[in-house]
């Protein structure tokens, strides 16, 4: 499905790939259990990759919160810039290196329902308006959500795919 544009279309994508994710991991877990990626990819296994998608979940949230309180997120967090991601990826995989595949499948699934719910609680315009809110730049509320959720599910399905082939 190409960029949704609209609040259903949205909605269907972002759903549909996090199942497509979750369905994916339950097949290859536990026969991929150990498998390490190749030295490239920061992310060294699934487990990784599950962690680094809840953790972005945690800063849209975050930036959300800010932003509509009138305050201008840091983004992506203190002390980072979108140039500096393999930085800050390298902090969100030493944040959740050592916890357990089981708690990072749940943290996932609570962070994608409750970005899942602010979804649900705009509307198409308030989703798709460019520059609707000022902490949202000249972008629009939905493409930081859709960046957040269905195509970073996207992207984790197919690095996943990749990297256990």
């Amino acid at each position: 499905m190409a960029r949704p544009k609209n609040k259903t279309e949205f909605q269907q994508l972002s759903d549909s790939n996090f199942e497509k994710l979750l369905i994916q991991v339950k097949g290859f877990y536990e026969q991929n259990r150990d498998i390490e990626f190749p030295k490239e990819y920061l992310n060294r296994n699934i487990k990784d990759v599950l962690a680094h998608v809840h953790e972005w979940h945690n800063m849209m949230l975050d930036w959300y919160n800010l932003g509509m309180q009138g305050i201008k997120p840091v983004m992506p967090k203190e002390g980072y810039t979108w140039k500096t991601l393999p930085d800050l990826n390298l902090v969100i995989w030493n944040t959740y290196k050592n916890d357990e595949y089981e708690d990072i499948l749940e943290k996932l699934k609570d962070s994608h329902k409750n970005v899942r719910r602010l979804i649900d609680k705009h509307t198409d315009e308030e989703l798709f308006t460019k520059k609707k809110y000022n902490w949202t730049g000249s972008t629009s509320l939905g493409a930081y959500l859709i960046s957040s959720t269905s195509s970073h599910y996207d992207w984790a399905f197919k690095l996943i795919k990749k990297c256990t082939k």
